[in-house]
């Protein structure tokens, strides 16, 4: 027990497991032609369910959080940086992009040896980024064809038959696609089960999210950082979906048993957006004030996804086998797909500031918040968009705002004697002191 605890704590079991799970993720890709197998690249969004129609043995890597590991690696990833600016790419673009980048020119793989070539790009367009980061990597590596799906219909509120047949007939012509860059032919029970899996996946995630609902929390947002990055990877994976749920089941019997993520927590708090990844040692700091981060709505809802509860709460959305029903062609399990991916809460507010606002107040109010955390991040254009607005809509909905300056894949655009200065200065105005 340490000094001022109050709850009991406990690694998590499963922690060696979402290891594992990570790393033979990025190995299977780098060894994938060696089995015999093809490997795809492509954004953390993009439909991974459809390329796993081509048969078990397709690997792929998701841009984002490949070059968030870049950035965690300082060393690596300024060399990175310096490399792209060296081409004449300006600093302001998104600096997973960057990071991507700067590790496919030197040709080097940040996990060892040389950077795994794809055989081809596999990417949906709603970040304003998205399309035109693999059109440098195409420019780099000429003979690896790309397909690319806009999926830019507007907020979930207003998709119709005529919005998801927009999609639908876009992932329609893509299998045609793999069928022809691959030589393969196409397995629509394959497609079928990655979209259960999907489904599944993302439904158990937001459900681990909800428990974190609980006071005491049973996870904090740095541990919960290397858990949703899993369902970035491949959420079209039973591997991800069978680790959820047991994930799931052990947050449950931390909640029961009141075991805490902080032992000594008295103060809630949340942030947004991607962290500064090369200075998380920020969120170990905040346990000196008592104080955790529960999440946010990057971490609940990048991959995780949500509906409105009976009783008005938020939770997780119902899965199609949850209601019973059986996915028997291509186009059902793509219409499932892409109505399901749409309502993604992340997606929402790419079309306004003041959709996500409403979403930032719901958590605000349902997860018990003492105050809010804005990380203005320079380095993604996408998910900051609007934090101006949201910070000042937080304020009037009665909830404490502290901004700081970073940039999530970057290191040098972030002060951290700085940002730790505003943080004690934030926690003063909340009315908490050191506890040490």
């Amino acid at each position: 027990m340490t000094k001022n605890q109050q709850y009991k704590t406990e690694p998590l079991k499963c922690w060696q497991k979402a290891k594992e799970i990570r790393l033979n993720y990025y190995r299977d890709y780098a060894l994938a032609h060696e089995k015999g197998g093809i490997r795809w690249s492509g954004g953390a969004w993009s439909f991974g369910a459809i390329p796993q129609g081509l048969g078990d043995d397709v690997y792929c890597i998701t841009g984002e959080p490949y070059a968030a590991s870049i950035a965690w690696n300082k060393k690596f990833a300024l060399r990175c940086m310096e490399e792209v600016e060296k081409r004449g790419y300006a600093r302001d673009l998104c600096s997973y992009m960057r990071n991507y980048w700067g590790s496919v020119l030197l040709d080097e793989y940040v996990f060892g040896g040389k950077f795994p070539k794809p055989d081809f790009i596999w990417q949906d367009h709603i970040c304003c980024s998205h399309a035109k980061w693999y059109q440098v990597v195409k420019d780099i590596e000429p003979d690896v064809p790309m397909f690319c799906i806009d999926v830019a219909v507007g907020p979930y509120n207003i998709v119709n038959d005529n919005k998801l047949d927009y999609l639908v007939g876009q992932m329609l012509d893509g299998i045609e696609w793999l069928e022809k860059i691959t030589g393969r032919k196409y397995d629509d029970e394959k497609l079928i089960e990655a979209v259960y899996n999907e489904c599944r996946s993302t439904a158990v995630w937001a459900e681990i999210c909800v428990l974190n609902k609980n006071i005491p929390a049973p996870l904090d947002e740095k541990t919960m950082y290397s858990l949703y990055v899993l369902g970035t990877l491949m959420k079209h994976s039973k591997i991800v979906a069978d680790f959820y749920e047991e994930l799931r089941d052990e947050v449950k019997y931390r909640v029961e048993n009141q075991i805490a993520a902080v032992g000594n927590e008295r103060c809630r708090l949340m942030s947004d957006t991607q962290p500064p990844w090369g200075f998380l040692k920020i969120f170990r700091y905040l346990e000196k004030f008592g104080a955790l981060s529960v999440g946010s709505l990057y971490t609940f809802g990048l991959i995780g996804m949500w509906e409105v509860k009976e009783d008005g709460t938020w939770g997780p959305r119902t899965t199609p086998q949850q209601k019973g029903i059986e996915i028997k062609s291509r186009e059902q399990a793509l219409r499932i797909l892409a109505d399901w991916n749409l309502s993604k809460p992340e997606w929402q507010h790419f079309y306004s500031p003041h959709i996500k606002s409403e979403m930032m107040i719901r958590i605000a109010k349902e997860w018990h918040l003492n105050g809010v955390m804005l990380h203005y991040n320079r380095g993604c254009e996408g998910l900051t968009v609007g934090i101006a607005e949201n910070r000042l809509a937080l304020l009037e909905a009665g909830f404490p705002v502290m901004t700081f300056e970073g940039n999530m894949g970057d290191e040098r655009e972030f002060d951290e004697a700085r940002t730790v200065a505003r943080i004690d200065a934030f926690m003063e105005t909340l009315g908490f002191d050191k506890l040490e």
